[in-house]
């Protein structure tokens, strides 16, 4: 079975941003944030991983996440992190939303 690469990576970037955010400017909500959707995203891609058909997890994450960062971009006009995550969310929900349009995937 193929390593879900594309929502390990998406994963680690939010885990990173979190980091990152609490490390430019001492946000602990950033550092909560990052740290428990990466995780949680990272639960998905491994799910996605171990039977393709198991997206729920990721595609449901990827579209919170992408919600509340595209508020925030609206509200606050700032590409970083907001616009940047919202767009790679969006990324991600496009992705699996043709993976659950597509007929099933047999697994091994």
């Amino acid at each position: 079975m193929p390593v879900d690469i594309a929502g390990f990576a998406y994963a680690t970037a939010v885990g990173l941003g979190g980091i990152l955010g609490y490390v430019k400017s001492n946000s602990v909500p950033s550092l909560g944030a990052g740290l428990l959707f990466g995780s949680v995203l990272a639960f998905g891609a491994y799910q996605t991983s171990q039977n393709p058909n198991n997206y729920r997890v990721l595609l449901g994450t990827s579209a919170v996440l992408g919600g509340l960062m595209s508020y925030r971009f609206y509200n606050t006009g700032k590409v970083m992190p907001a616009g940047l995550i919202a767009l790679i969310s969006a990324v991600m929900v496009i992705r699996l939303g043709i993976r659950s349009l597509s007929p099933p995937i047999k697994a091994d």
